[in-house]
């Protein structure tokens, strides 16, 4: 097997390290803004040595001493730092051998990361859209497409939360017990994005980014032990479990999409499942009012203990959208619950759900929209019509693979 090129080695790398590095780096400078900048410097440093040096033996632990040594430069140039150089010495005295501690641990730096860049001081949007591109190396156009607008919106919220963040002087920290239930619901929203996009892709060659997903579901493990009294945390990570169970079975031999139907389920990992369906139980021995996460983890549940399609509750998960959309009323709910409708009473009435959401501003580019109405034309047998929407929604979608799986339905109506 040929060895990879430096420069596929250093994008490997560098999707699984950036994230630690820019968390490691905040740590020293205390802004999120100076650490991004920090750790693309070191992106484009080992572009320029290691093709011409060669690949260092530890390539994480160079990019993470790299990181060290230009953050402290950076500290030592900054003159408003200039009289703190003891704090400077306190700050790099336990990084000396360039590695961050142990990921597990609850006061590890991914996870301090993810609750500053999800501070009060920012509004929601900012929030969420900062940790995304700081947690999850998501571009703004990848951002851009899970929030369904506009790339130059996600733009300026990242450049407004860094900015906030620094003027602020927000701490480096894991909030208090008592101030994180007020910054739990964007913890868990940020969280559920980067999974999402790691089981979806939004816009590349290939369906699934796997290691979003592990890093999701470490950050969801890591709440649930922080915040082991809060049902949505273990809803979260109830609903991630079941749905990473299937991440094996989405793809085809040639990394073509495999819908939920005709998935072989004998692929799907039990342990997840088994783990989800726990985590599941424990967030509803919680009692209350369940959130969008338990609720969205008991739909996933449905479709993990039907041991085939036909025998999927379909009547239960559609009443369990309804529930869903009093307490997250969004169009994607809305369409979600359409596809749901189709199933339990037949796709006519889930066309007539559908056609309800065609005026939706927010649907507007969202190719899942024509892709739903186009699979109940065609289980209705309007094939003419059922192929002119496949169409559209492979000219709107964004991810090849998706893309080219509607224009083989379309084909298939041929």
């Amino acid at each position: 097997m040929a060895e990879p090129s430096p420069h596929a080695l250093i994008e490997g790398v560098w999707r699984v390290e950036a994230t630690r590095i820019v968390a490691f780096v905040t740590r020293l400078v205390r802004d999120v803004g100076v650490a991004e900048e920090i750790a693309q410097d070191c992106l484009v440093s080992a572009l320029e040595q290691w093709p011409v040096r060669g690949t260092p033996q530890n390539p994480a632990a160079w990019l993470m001493t790299t990181a060290r040594n230009r953050a402290v430069d950076r500290i030592r140039r900054d003159a408003k730092l200039a009289e703190n150089l003891a704090e400077l010495g306190h700050r790099i005295q336990d990084h000396d051998e360039g590695l961050p501690i142990d990921p597990d641990a609850i006061e590890d730096d991914v996870l301090r990361l993810i609750f500053v860049a999800c501070h009060p001081v920012l509004p929601t949007p900012g929030r969420v859209a900062l940790a995304l591109r700081l947690l999850g190396g998501l571009s703004t156009a990848e951002i851009a497409r899970a929030f369904l607008v506009p790339e130059a919106t996600v733009a300026q919220r990242i450049s407004r939360a860094k900015r906030t963040l620094a003027q602020q002087r927000v701490p480096f920290e894991v909030p208090a017990p008592d101030v994180r239930p007020a910054r739990l619901a964007s913890v868990l929203e940020v969280t559920y994005l980067i999974f999402n996009e790691g089981y979806s892709a939004s816009s590349g060659d290939d369906l699934l980014r796997p290691a979003l997903c592990q890093d999701a579901l470490h950050l969801g493990r890591t709440l649930a032990g922080l915040m082991p009294q809060e049902p949505e945390v273990h809803g979260l990570v109830a609903l991630m479990e079941i749905q990473a169970s299937r991440l094996a079975s989405r793809t085809g031999d040639d990394g073509e999409p495999v819908p939920l139907d005709r998935q072989n389920r004998g692929r799907w990992d039990q342990l997840l499942i088994r783990r989800g369906l726990a985590a599941l139980e424990k967030a509803q021995e919680l009692g209350g009012t369940f959130g969008p996460y338990v609720l969205q983890a008991s739909i996933a549940a449905c479709h993990a203990r039907a041991r085939s399609p036909e025998e999927t509750d379909w009547m239960r998960i559609a009443a369990l959208y309804q529930v869903l959309f009093t307490v997250l009323p969004s169009p994607v709910v809305a369409l979600n619950r359409a596809v749901a409708v189709g199933r339990a009473l037949g796709p006519q009435a889930g066309l007539e759900a559908v056609e309800a959401l065609a005026e939706e501003p927010a649907l507007r580019d969202y190719h899942l929209l024509p892709g739903v109405r186009a699979d109940l034309l065609a289980r209705l047998g309007r094939a003419d019509e059922a192929r002119a929407q496949f169409g559209l929604a492979a000219s709107m979608a964004t991810n090849a693979r998706e893309r080219e799986a509607l224009l083989a339905r379309a084909r298939e109506l041929s």
